[in-house]
């Protein structure tokens, strides 16, 4: 993805990527003659992605607006698949949860911008902050999301598993235990599935860099969620 890491957008930019900024631009009343009237900051913090904070002159001039433009890193998508993380988001921003989906690309998305600071392993130990995000999360747990209530959790472990094992030499495969791994999550599948279950929808990668804190107002919010998945009651684990 050619996106200038600190300046302008360069003409060699994928054309839907500055097509789709053009419109989110249009739609907002701000008509974007020159690539160059949007202003690239990367950001830091992303994992998986390389994420830009897109700026842009608004039609009065003295303001400017900002969106997030999200690139996909590569190789993540034999991990999950991607057009269900996009109905994830969409649902998402419809219960108000996380940033809105402005925009698509091949490579990428385009979202609201959090006016919201990431936070620091350090913040996760804060008592305050820490109840903050358990707060949220109980509020995300309980949402009501559409779709068969599916247990996907075996299913991607296995096959997880089984990527790992593709990609890994044998002797790696040994020493990170992969020949027995298989056994493990067969054991844990049938103790966790006796009893009670609650199939509740969850994060699956609630790292601190994927929580987001305004500083004024205190409010969290969580962004790259990922999908459904096997929660036991009191077991929560994000």
């Amino acid at each position: 993805m050619a996106i200038k890491k600190n300046g302008f957008i360069p003409s060699c930019a994928p054309e839907e990527l500055k097509k789709v900024l053009k419109a989110v631009a249009s739609e907002w009343g701000d008509m974007i003659k020159d690539m160059e009237e949007f202003h690239v900051v990367p950001l830091k913090g992303a994992l998986t992605n390389e994420v830009f904070q897109i700026n842009w002159p608004t039609k009065h001039g003295e303001l400017h607006q900002k969106v997030l433009v999200r690139v996909y890193g590569e190789g993540v998508e034999v991990f999950f698949n991607r057009d269900d993380e996009i109905r994830t988001f969409e649902c998402m921003s419809k219960h108000g949860q996380g940033p809105r989906l402005l925009g698509r690309f091949p490579d990428g998305r385009i979202e609201e911008f959090i006016h919201a600071r990431t936070l620091s392993a350090a913040d996760l130990r804060d008592p305050e902050i820490s109840s903050l995000v358990a707060a949220k999360l109980r509020e995300f747990h309980n949402l009501d999301m559409p779709g068969p209530k599916d247990v996907l959790l075996w299913k991607r472990l296995r096959t997880w598993l089984s990527l790992s094992k593709k990609f890994c030499s044998p002797e790696a495969a040994k020493e990170f235990g992969l020949d027995i791994l298989g056994d493990e999550i067969s054991i844990l599948e049938k103790e966790l599935s006796q009893g009670y279950q609650e199939i509740g929808f969850c994060h699956n990668d609630l790292q601190y860099g994927n929580i987001m804190m305004d500083e004024e107002t205190r409010v969290i919010t969580l962004i790259i969620f990922c999908k459904l998945k096997l929660q036991i009651r009191g077991l929560y684990v994000g």
